[in-house]
């Protein structure tokens, strides 16, 4: 497996597998890697010749310096595992590699930024557009690998495709679960013993949720019944819970076709900030 920090070598690699006729596809990451990011490999080496991972902890999508401080950096440990997944290249540039100087761009997602994650973190998904288009820019991949788990994300990079022409084909993969239901994360790393043992709430509350508006109930009434269940448990810090359109995000009265409807939530669980969601 080879491993980059520099754009230019990245490029000339990727240059001799195009002229090659080489497919390529890529799994952009922050690092920290766990089984739904390898889940992401494994998908990418069924579909393409050569896989690339990027691994950057990305500054401008941290709206809270605390947070991309503690973010945890893994860089030997996440190689090893792409080694051993079959991954072809590794990029792992510096900030300095990929803003040389500080980027002044601005991307507005419009009203698929203003709610939930965009509403909760101003300026992160601009953050997410601009070193996503960059990786899409240097790597030139056929096809990108991204998890459901990251849901607004996943509408938000379908945007930038679509809006930006990239061409490229975007692949959203299965949230990857914990045996308890706990939605793989890096974040997770960050739990204690304590908090790691409540974590899989989260996830129960989002079935129940779901089986209760399947069931008939109001989303006014299950949204209530939910959030009440979180606040019963001191240790969670609920941040949202919604019933969403899963296209365009945004809330919606009553249930649609099955398969657009999400609910999605995000808390705190002591200072770690989770998120998770169902599409049904």
């Amino acid at each position: 497996m080879e491993v980059f920090t520099s754009i230019k070598g990245l490029r000339s690699f990727l240059d001799q597998q195009l002229s090659e006729q080489k497919t390529i596809g890529l799994i952009p990451t922050m690092g920290a890697l766990h089984e739904g990011h390898i889940s992401l490999v494994d998908a990418s080496i069924k579909d393409n010749d050569v896989t690339v991972a990027s691994i950057f902890v990305n500054p401008t999508q941290f709206n809270n310096p605390e947070d991309l401080l503690k973010y945890p950096r893994t860089l030997e440990a996440d190689c090893a595992m792409l080694e051993q997944a079959g991954c072809t290249a590794v990029f792992a540039p510096s900030v300095e590699e990929m803003y040389p100087e500080k980027s002044s761009l601005i991307i507005n997602f419009g009203t698929l930024e203003s709610v939930m994650e965009g509403a909760s973190r101003p300026g992160h998904f601009n953050g997410v557009g601009i070193v996503v288009s960059k990786l899409f820019h240097i790597v030139s991949p056929h096809r990108a690998y991204f998890g459901q788990k990251d849901l607004q994300q996943v509408s938000i990079i379908k945007r930038l495709v679509s809006d930006l022409a990239f061409n490229l084909e975007l692949i959203v993969c299965p949230t990857i679960r914990e045996t308890d239901g706990l939605a793989m994360s890096s974040r997770n790393r960050r739990l204690n013993d304590a908090e790691r043992n409540i974590a899989p709430h989260i996830y129960r509350i989002l079935e129940e949720a779901k089986q209760s508006l399947l069931a008939g109930k109001g989303i006014t009434e299950t949204v209530s019944a939910a959030s009440d269940e979180f606040n019963a448990i001191p240790e969670f810090k609920l941040d949202y819970f919604e019933v969403a359109d899963v296209k365009t995000l945004q809330p919606i009265p009553s249930l649609g076709a099955a398969g657009t409807n999400a609910i999605c939530v995000a808390a705190f669980l002591g200072p770690v900030r989770l998120i998770d969601n169902v599409v049904f």
